[in-house]
């Protein structure tokens, strides 16, 4: 891609450039891995999860963006394994070049968000340079595949968040409703709805749902 190209130079580019590019992507790395992978689905939902809850700090935050560490190298394997077939293997072999490789890896990456990107939030995009749509994936440029891929994501996220949020929306005013026909309007309903929604979670296998489904989306 021309994008990917212009970035590290061709054949031609001196020694210099070429390391402050590839230093320039490094530094720029674990914010295109967050921002390209279903990372962010994973975490906002899981953020959603703990909120509903109510536990304020349980689990603690390291621990939510751990699980959501794992489960995005998880369900990004396939994706990081087409990568290293068609790009980072031949590279450390010698049979193709830094640009070559850096070309191959955003073949995979790309078909990956573009699968979990709807079609509106690509015709954002695409209206406001004035591109024509393109006719097949491949002639997605990576500068709009990817901001259109988060806002994708993002739009999924709060829609599976919704749906983890109404259970525990019901017992919070189901709890609430209760206290105030019975008159015990100075006590909070967090003390009594917490216990009822951690039981709920409990029962229901929460983690195992939320996670089974946060994978079975990407699919």
């Amino acid at each position: 891609m021309k994008d990917i190209s212009s970035l590290l130079g061709q054949d031609t580019t001196s020694q210099p450039l070429r390391i402050l590019a590839i230093l320039t992507l490094l530094s720029l790395l674990p914010a295109i891995i967050l921002t390209t992978t279903s990372f962010v689905r994973i975490s906002v939902v899981l953020s959603f999860l703990r909120q509903g809850l109510g536990t304020q700090q349980a689990p603690p935050t390291q621990v939510l963006v751990g699980l959501s560490i794992f489960l995005t190298c998880f369900s990004m394997a396939p994706v990081f394994t087409e990568i290293q077939k068609r790009a980072l293997d031949p590279y450390i072999a010698g049979t193709i070049t830094d640009v070559q490789a850096a070309e191959q890896s955003v073949a995979p990456l790309r078909s990956f968000m573009l699968r979990q990107t709807r079609q509106a939030d690509l015709e954002v995009f695409y209206a406001s340079t004035g591109m024509p749509l393109p006719n097949k994936p491949d002639d997605v440029p990576l500068f709009i595949a990817a901001p259109a891929f988060v806002i994708s994501e993002l739009s999924t996220a709060f829609q599976m968040g919704v749906m983890v949020l109404l259970p525990f929306l019901v017992i919070d005013l189901a709890v609430a409703s209760l206290l105030m026909s019975m008159g015990m309007m100075f006590v909070s309903p967090t003390t009594i709805s917490l216990p009822l929604k951690l039981l709920l979670f409990v029962l229901a296998d929460g983690w195992n749902l939320v996670c089974g489904s946060l994978l079975r989306s990407f699919r």
